[in-house]
């Protein structure tokens, strides 16, 4: 029991640690004069940009998924007309 004491006491005082290293981390992502928050800062922008970009580059694949599709049509449309062409060609030979 006392070592399971010195045990939960030690884990205790350890969490308490822990606990300011994490209030002193979140009070150099408030002050925006720390490296670290420069870092988070220009990293989330870093992040909008991206997700930004993505969106953009989503909304052109779709565009030219579409695209594609229609000259696809196109292309068997012709295909039919180019063998109709050539048959009427032969039976006018």
């Amino acid at each position: 029991v006392a070592a399971l004491q010195d045990e939960k006491n030690s884990l205790m005082s350890e969490n308490e640690i822990m606990n300011d290293k994490l209030e002193q981390l979140d009070d150099s992502l408030d002050d925006p004069n720390t490296v670290v928050a420069k870092k988070y800062f220009n990293a989330q922008l870093q992040l909008e940009q991206l997700q930004e970009e993505n969106f953009r580059l989503e909304a052109a694949k779709d565009d030219y998924r579409v695209h594609c599709e229609d000259l696809e049509k196109q292309l068997i449309e012709l295909q039919h007309r180019n063998n109709e062409l050539t048959s009427l060609a032969e039976e006018s030979r």
